[in-house]
């Protein structure tokens, strides 16, 4: 057994060897741009994506609901391919990306954030999993333990996670996984949209409640989310141009079908607001019973693999000389604390997934903002190992501008949307409706919250970058 137990972890370095956080070698960046396709397409198809797109509706009716998907999608996607492109530029995960930006020590606050959120989405992908895996074995055994089946996928997608992006993309997902998944997908589509009546769907108004911007904020949230874990992937791919592309198309046609899929079983079965169970069980109802939940099951191994990974590499950059596995071991223990704690929970639902997506979007809509004018804008760009690497000057390990643009960008985010626990609400409404007279939240914005808050901490960096060079002159013009 030892012997045996050798081999495979000979084999997993060949697939996946250790880098940490530094830059990748040009000759170990094997994908290609339709490898990073086939991995946001797939890892941009879930349960969780039906859920997110159950939430649009009754609110929204169903042309109203599509066109907030298509704008959301779009204007998700192409941060993330931008930070993709970054990625497979300097070949470092996005961490890293944020020490030339934020200062070395700044970089540790999202950082410390990642592993926050990716620790969440663990959480809710191994809830979501063990209902639908529970689900699968009542129809298929007559047999009940949501925990056994905890247990079992937590071990599947932490086993992924160790074998590392190479190996997952290319001895799973694309000889098998992303093939077999997308089949299935395209069969629930069709039995949905052949027992529905579009017509009506497309004349029934919507109920209201739901502001056609904060929907549109709700599709944004999800590929924001894996805005932090771009580059940890990208930076394995052999053409810049090419991650980029494979990377936005990917996920965007992904995000798309899954979203639209979400709206119509929630306003064909009626699931709205049932969680991931009753997902499971109109999936099953219209398309076929067990296999179907059988294999969506086993796609959705990849998405917790990468929030496991990420967060491992994420707490590397707060200290490098950290085992990569050892933190892949603890995420995924945290993963399935948060889990049993959502399955303890009787009265645990869609409004707790709707609030941490608007929470997700708040910190992070911003902080990419702050890096795409760094980056692109300001034309930072190109990397040496000394400027990601080395200690820095002494006051320079936080760049307080950047960080202070990323702050305003979040309020910005949160006037707009109140969000987060309800003692940090109230502290806001205290600053902002009590403090400064101004409306809060202002949920009925004409742009929503992604938007207004990407703008202000793009331009007030811009500004306050601006305004720091032209003091840079005039010293040394004196």
């Amino acid at each position: 057994m030892a012997g045996v137990g050798q081999r495979v972890e000979r084999a997993i370095e060949r697939e996946a060897p250790q880098w940490g956080i530094r830059p990748v070698p040009r000759d170990q960046r094997r994908l290609s741009g339709f490898d990073l396709s086939i991995l946001w397409g797939d890892l941009a198809i879930g349960l969780l994506v039906l859920l997110s797109g159950a939430l649009l509706v009754p609110a929204l009716g169903l042309p109203r609901a599509l066109a907030a998907i298509v704008i959301g999608t779009f204007a998700g996607c192409l941060p993330l391919a931008l930070v993709g492109l970054a990625g497979a530029r300097e070949g470092v995960p996005t961490m890293v990306l944020f020490r030339p930006v934020l200062g070395l020590r700044g970089s540790y606050v999202p950082s410390a954030l990642n592993i926050v959120q990716l620790v969440g989405w663990t959480g809710f992908e191994f809830w979501a999993m063990s209902q639908v895996a529970d689900r699968m074995s009542v129809r298929l055994f007559g047999w009940s333990s949501p925990w056994v089946w905890l247990a079992l996928v937590a071990v599947v997608c932490t086993a992924l996670a160790l074998g590392g992006p190479i190996l997952v993309v290319r001895r799973w997902l694309e000889r098998f996984g992303a093939w077999v998944v997308g089949a299935v997908a395209l069969w629930i589509t069709y039995r949905v949209l052949s027992a529905s009546d579009l017509g009506a769907m497309w004349s029934r108004p919507g109920t209201g409640g739901l502001p056609f911007w904060l929907a549109v904020d709700l599709v944004v949230a999800q590929p924001v989310s894996w805005l932090p874990l771009v580059a940890d992937y990208n930076r394995f791919g052999r053409s810049p141009r090419g991650a980029a592309t494979g990377t936005f198309w990917g996920y965007a046609v992904g995000n798309l079908w899954f979203y639209a899929l979400g709206v119509l079983l929630a306003l064909s079965a009626g699931t709205a607001g049932a969680g991931p169970a009753g997902l499971a069980q109109a999936m099953a109802s219209l398309a076929g019973g067990w296999v179907v939940l059988l294999t969506l099951l086993v796609g959705e191994t990849d998405e917790a693999f990468a929030d496991i990974y990420s967060a491992a590499v994420s707490s590397q950059n707060l200290r490098d000389r950290l085992s990569q596995r050892g933190a892949i071991l603890l995420v995924s223990a945290a993963g399935v604390a948060l889990a049993a704690w959502l399955l303890h929970r009787p009265d645990a639902g869609v409004d707790d997934f709707e609030s941490f997506l608007f929470l997700l979007g708040s910190v992070f809509v911003p902080l990419f903002g702050v890096f795409v004018a760094d980056y692109f804008a300001l034309g930072r760009q190109r990397h040496s190992q000394s400027d990601l690497f080395d200690p820095p000057v002494r006051g320079e390990g936080v760049r307080w501008r950047a960080v202070a643009a990323w702050v305003v960008g979040f309020l910005v985010y949160q006037w707009c949307v109140a969000t987060g626990p309800a003692w940090w609400q109230s502290a806001m409404q205290t600053v902002l409706h009590s403090g400064l007279h101004l409306p809060y939240p202002l949920a009925g914005s004409a742009l929503g919250a992604s938007i207004p808050s990407f703008v202000a901490a793009f331009g007030l960096h811009l500004v306050l970058s601006g305004a720091s060079r032209g003091r840079a002159r005039k010293r040394a013009g004196r």
